[in-house]
């Protein structure tokens, strides 16, 4: 789950369950809710009353109950007060505006207090027990306190229902504005990854002065350092390969005029200096050649070419080469195919891997090679039947220098270099390029687009 997603359902269910709990309070205290908790309160004043008035009336007789219940008529809560014996008789108190007979059996016959809700009054009933065992009905008339209509169940559903679509386009806002800048981080990284290196990702931010904003700043700090020690690197490595072929050049020479004049003892030696001197050479030229790719990619020379016949050429080279070692290169399938590019860099790329592949397969085992159309692209394969590359060390395979056993490709005469510049001159066509072990050997896949791709 995106960064997005849990932040905007985060936000969105914290903000329907706030919703679902203020509901439900206003729910517990709708005018239904409020006309029973008033007639609760109503009901324990009655009582109240009730048991004082008999109390009164007991003590101090009808004159002493007509005062009291005087007063209470008095009061702004009760309108009118009766007492009446057990025969439904009103001995005291003001003779009640509605008829109260059916009010009287009820709360005669009840323990609690009894009620008449009208449209706008409320008349409540309590019996009371005298201590002669007298029994008498104590009827009040309340006025019906006013409260807000009760909106209907469909229509609170459907206020609740809006205030959450509405929440929720508030939450997609928010979490979008929150995320955005880190999709857009991401995606930088991703291009600085992938070797873009003036990549910056300050400006597509904005003007933001939080943490976010901060990152990116300091996201194109670190870019703008690394790109500054990479190009320094690159043109270290490329004056250096030009500064060291003058003096080989003058060692050449001086290995040739030492040569005239060798006796036959140390004809060996110079043999070995001129070696030497070769592969020297040899990797100045790749360091030349890797150097241009990765600087002036863009600025090669690119035609159509036609790759079936400039693959037959290498391959054949190839075989020659591997068949001096016990070796071959054999061909599995070969399709017509033409690319659009550089001839000179797509040989060497080619080359390069086949050769890798010839130099690590096994005594008296085949190179396979293949060259096929594959989605509207060539595709050339190459499959050796050696010991393979370590899991774990694969993506390396293709870095400059990198050497997966250094005794072994010092042996063999590897430097390092030449999956480099084949990855290289494959990117700078458009291409792919990527190993993989098999259950015996390596196999190196090469995706090249055909003319009428992007390239």
């Amino acid at each position: 789950m995106t960064l997005f997603l849990k932040i905007f359902l985060w936000f969105w269910l914290s903000t329907a369950l706030v919703v679902g709990v203020v509901s439900f309070i206003n729910w517990s205290t709708q005018p239904e809710n409020l006309g029973r908790q008033w007639q609760i309160i109503v009901g324990d004043t009655i009582n109240i009353n009730a048991q004082t008035a008999a109390q009164i009336y007991e003590n101090e007789g009808q004159n002493g109950l007509e005062e009291y219940l005087s007063r209470l008529e008095s009061s702004e809560r009760i309108l009118e007060a009766g007492f009446f014996d057990v025969s439904g008789r009103q001995i005291a108190g003001k003779r009640l505006a509605a008829p109260t007979e059916n009010l009287f059996d009820k709360a005669f016959s009840s323990e609690k207090t009894e009620f008449d809700v009208q449209t706008e009054d409320t008349f409540a009933g309590k019996r009371v027990d005298l201590k002669n065992k007298a029994q008498f009905v104590f009827i009040a008339h309340w006025k019906r306190p006013t409260f807000p209509a009760s909106p209907d169940l469909r229509k609170r559903i459907l206020q609740i229902l809006g205030v959450i679509l509405t929440a929720g386009l508030f939450c997609y806002g928010l979490a979008r504005y929150l995320t955005s800048p880190i999709g857009k981080l991401r995606r930088a990284t991703q291009k600085f990854a992938d070797g873009d290196l003036q990549t910056r990702v300050a400006s597509e931010i904005g003007n933001r002065r939080d943490e976010v904003g901060k990152l990116a700043e300091d996201f194109d700090e670190m870019a703008e350092r690394i790109e500054s020690l990479v190009t320094a690197e690159k043109r270290l490595t490329q004056d250096i390969s030009h500064e060291l072929r003058s003096p080989l050049a003058r060692l050449n020479v001086a290995l040739e005029l030492a040569r005239v004049k060798a006796n036959p003892e140390t004809q060996s030696l110079f043999e070995r200096i001129e070696t030497e001197s070769y592969r020297l050479n040899e990797m100045i030229s790749r360091l030349l050649t890797l150097s241009k790719l990765e600087t002036d990619a863009e600025n090669f020379e690119k035609h159509e070419i036609n790759l079936t016949k400039l693959f037959e050429q290498i391959v054949a080279d190839a075989d020659f080469e591997a068949n001096a070692n016990g070796k071959s290169v054999k061909i599995l399938q070969k399709s017509e195919c033409r690319v659009f590019g550089n001839e000179n860099l797509l040989r060497s790329a080619i080359e390069n891997v086949l050769r890798n592949a010839v130099r690590y397969t096994k005594e008296n085992t085949s190179v396979e090679v293949s060259l096929e159309k594959e989605n509207k692209n060539a595709l050339i394969s190459v499959r050796d039947f050696g010991a393979g590359v370590p899991e774990g060390e694969l993506e390396k395979l293709f870095r400059p220098f990198y050497r997966v056993q250094t005794a072994r490709d010092r042996k063999s005469g590897g430097i390092g270099l030449g999956l480099a510049i084949a990855e290289r001159a494959v990117h700078a066509h458009g291409g792919t390029i990527e190993a993989k072990n098999l259950e015996n050997g390596l196999s190196v896949k090469i995706s090249l687009p055909a003319p009428n791709s992007s390239i």
